[in-house]
């Protein structure tokens, strides 16, 4: 069994933000950084997305030096700000899986700041619950979930989320989405729920509306002082610059991210994906806005709701264990996939 955060070093214990993209990891992952004691790192360090289903195991010297190669090159290290070969040094000699990659380079950017602790931020480590765990046994997972509806409705306006060629049609392509974000979180509550006294997950919506009682609870879970006004003050990231799909349509969306789906989709929309992810929805405590009777599922979505899962699996399986898998949609462009830097005034 993976031991636990024990009570001595959980005010020590690294964070990892997670959850299905669009859901505020952004955010949440900012507001920890803003509360003072975290290190502050705006990049990416993509290790079990990227690197090693690109280059294997880092349990070998030669994987290890293309994997160092790489991330030397990218944006995600010019951002730790550290000088190359030292960090090179121990990630040759030190580093036998992800975890250790993790916690070498993000230990050495918390020390450069004279940090107590460090956080991650990667939506899809929502998928890696069990990697991240064995890797680094005090670990602590925060699980940001959001309304699907609203969900479905940001990742197809900003193209996030690429639907099978045949369901490409409005409806389709939000119920493809909707079954993407089921995917995502059935998967990270799964997971979570191996390790409870590591695991919790907070709603983006209670983030919103009740942000002190929220971060309280947070605080608690990974003994921090989260401190909402000392939070608003820094304003770090996202806290003072939006990362909304719809930003370029005014303050006012800027202030009223909740239920855009109400707004903004057809009552054929808000059907197909109620009858499709409806369950989901309730389970995280989003009530159905349709009753039973308009939310039959028809023939199609049904064979999407099996289909899509199994295909999502598939695809996760091959990118691990197949060449295949490791060669596709591995482009080095991707490391680049991060938060907004800081503000070099704020930083300082």
């Amino acid at each position: 069994m993976v031991p636990t955060a024990s009570l001595s070093d959980r005010k020590h214990a690294p964070v990892f933000v997670m959850g299905c993209h669009r859901s505020g990891t952004n955010l949440l992952y900012d507001m920890l950084l803003s509360s003072g004691g975290f290190a502050i790192y705006r990049g990416y360090l993509p290790i079990y997305k990227i690197l090693i289903p690109r280059f294997g195991s880092m349990s070998s010297r030669s994987h290890r030096e293309k994997i160092l190669e790489t991330f030397l090159r990218s944006k995600g290290f010019r951002r730790t700000e550290l000088d190359a070969e030292p960090l090179s040094t121990r990630i040759l000699n030190d580093c036998r899986n992800g975890g250790d990659f993790i916690r070498v380079v993000m230990d050495a950017v918390a020390q450069s700041q004279q940090a107590a602790r460090w956080a991650v931020y990667d939506p899809d480590n929502v998928l890696r619950v069990e990697h991240v765990k064995r890797d680094i046994p005090n670990a602590l997972f925060v699980h940001i979930i959001r309304d699907g509806r609203d969900i479905a409705l940001s990742l197809k306006k900003m193209g996030g989320f690429a639907p099978l060629p045949w369901d490409r049609s409005q409806t389709e392509s939000l119920v493809a989405t909707s079954l993407y974000w089921e995917w995502m979180v059935r998967k990270g509550r799964d997971d979570g729920s191996k390790f409870p006294a590591d695991y919790i997950e907070i709603h983006y919506e209670d983030l919103i509306t009740s942000p002190r009682e929220t971060l309280g609870k947070l605080g608690g879970f990974i003994d921090h002082d989260l401190d909402y006004d000392r939070i608003q003050r820094a304003g770090l990231g996202r806290l003072s610059e939006t990362n909304s799909s719809f930003r370029e349509e005014g303050r006012q969306e800027k202030l009223n991210p909740l239920g855009r789906w109400k707004e903004r989709l057809t009552h054929a929309d808000v059907a197909a994906i109620e009858a499709t992810v409806g369950e989901c929805l309730r389970e995280n405590g989003y009530e159905l806005s349709l009753p039973a009777a308009e939310r039959r599922r028809g023939l199609r979505h049904s064979w999407m709701r099996e289909m899509y899962p199994a295909f999502l699996d598939s695809k996760l399986w091959l990118k691990w264990h197949t060449p295949v898998g490791r060669f596709a949609n591995m482009s080095v462009l991707e490391l680049d996939e991060e938060p907004a830097p800081v503000a070099e005034s704020v930083r300082s």
